[in-house]
């Protein structure tokens, strides 16, 4: 996380080629021991967001009652199958992202967009913080119909009280999933193993009214 990188997109034909296998990453779910790559149970719904470094990101969405498993890894991005070291040099296009598994009786997406936008500062651009590069912009990737329209939503409310608080335009891409490549093992569930780690995730004080 600590390179100097440049604030903004790479080009399509400039970004790193990649590779067509999957990186390895962990088997299992550090805290609940949930296999990784689970096929969505009956019922359940996804959602992936990206609001800076994922490894503070995957610890607030993991504490969430309702959400039965995260992951973390990059999407948005050009380079099939990028390395952590690829996505840091601001060549592969990619976000850090955290993908949601959750179960709606208990959870609604909604709820999930108040963790969302309460939890970081969506006016930033291409950072979060001292987190510098498009890896670390804002977004939400949306696999329904409802869930764009949800997301829209909440966002002209949020931006509203944002403004009202001083701050700027809300920069955050509201996009269909793209496709989602998992992070090395290391990455995965970070702060459980790591506890004293770093996070990045600042909220900017705003209320989401939902």
């Amino acid at each position: 996380m600590f390179f100097s990188k440049p604030a903004a997109m790479v080009r399509p034909e400039d970004a790193l080629p990649g590779r067509a296998q999957p990186l390895p990453t962990a088997d299992t779910h550090f805290i609940s021991g949930i296999p990784l790559k689970s096929p969505v149970p009956e019922g359940f719904e996804e959602a992936m967001f990206g609001m800076g470094c994922f490894w503070g990101v995957e610890r607030r969405l993991w504490q969430v009652p309702g959400v039965w498993l995260t992951m973390a890894g990059y999407a948005g991005g050009y380079t099939p199958n990028p390395t952590y070291k690829e996505t840091c040099t601001q060549l592969t296009g990619h976000n850090e992202v955290v993908r949601v598994i959750f179960d709606p009786k208990v959870v609604s997406f909604t709820d999930l967009l108040k963790v969302f936008w309460e939890n970081h500062d969506p006016t930033q651009g291409m950072r979060q913080g001292n987190d510098v590069g498009s890896t670390y912009r804002s977004g939400i990737y949306y696999y329904t119909p409802e869930q764009k329209a949800a997301a829209e939503a909440t966002k002209a409310e949020f931006e509203a009280g944002l403004k009202a608080a001083g701050y700027g335009a809300v920069t955050t891409e509201i996009i269909p999933v793209p496709e989602f490549y998992y992070a090395e093992d290391y990455h995965q569930q970070y702060l459980a193993k790591n506890p004293d780690g770093y996070c990045g995730l600042r909220g900017t004080g705003v209320t989401c009214a939902i």
